[in-house]
């Protein structure tokens, strides 16, 4: 049986106008399974390679707050949900009929981990200027304020539509973009769902105060490849192409 996800007419205008709409506990059983049992061993792999180094932290990973990317080189399973005609669908709603993977990162933060800016994601690639890609924000928890979900700013109460430039905080080591004081609208969703988001929507999170891990995956698609020169910034692996679904990306 294939997986395939439905997206609402409402959904799509929504996410023309806003920037943004949340799929309520869409991810299939056999992905939650393989996002977390994957999710375990980034962790542990991040943990030993920091008390290794005898460091709590580098870049926008800090004690307790995990970022790690491209987990799906060194684990290959994540490809079948990466690759999957589920996430296709979502890129035909939002991208058109050709995506690529652009990025996919863990985020993690554990009990105490700390909150995170408010930001664009395309304020972390900036130059050189690309067109808004999709984040697909997967909640692997119960998200709440409590365990530091994600709030997320339409585009019509921030009145920006286009990446700007963002300043790097010198504590954190976050990019900052938005200093204002409208909190956003709070993503309390239950696992299994998905925020879907361009890279112009401003969103940020607050810190776990509970006792477990908050486990977010992060598929993101570009609608062509984004190149730094003549080499892609990030990846640019098919999934759609013209509207025909790839499957060379799958791997058992």
């Amino acid at each position: 049986m294939v997986d395939r996800v439905q997206i609402s007419d409402e959904q799509r205008q929504q996410y023309r106008e806003e920037g943004y709409f949340v799929l309520d506990r869409v991810i299939p059983q056999h992905f939650m399974e393989l996002l977390r049992d994957e999710c375990a061993g980034v962790v542990e792999r991040k943990d030993a390679e920091m008390a290794a180094q005898g460091s709590e932290g580098s870049g926008i990973t800090q004690k307790g707050r995990y970022f790690v990317s491209n987990c799906f080189k060194e684990r290959p399973r994540l490809r079948q949900f990466l690759f999957s005609e589920f996430m296709a669908d979502i890129c035909r709603a939002t991208l058109g009929e050709t995506a690529y993977l652009f990025w996919e990162q863990y985020v993690v933060k554990g009990a105490g981990g700390t909150s995170f800016s408010w930001h664009q994601d395309s304020g972390y690639v900036g130059d050189p200027d690309h067109k808004p890609y999709l984040t697909c924000w997967c909640a692997l928890d119960d998200m709440s304020d409590a365990n530091g979900t994600v709030h997320l700013m339409p585009f019509s109460r921030i009145g920006i539509r286009s990446w700007v430039k963002h300043e790097r905080d010198p504590e954190s080591n976050d990019k900052v973009g938005y200093y204002g004081d409208d909190p956003g609208v709070t993503v309390n969703s239950a696992a299994g769902s998905i925020a879907v988001f361009t890279s112009y929507n401003f969103h940020a999170s607050g810190p776990n105060t509970t006792d477990a891990l908050r486990r977010v995956y992060l598929a993101q698609y570009s609608c062509e490849p984004i190149l730094k020169g003549d080499e892609p910034w990030g990846n640019a692996e098919p999934l759609l192409i013209d509207g025909e679904y790839v499957t060379k990306g799958l791997t058992a």
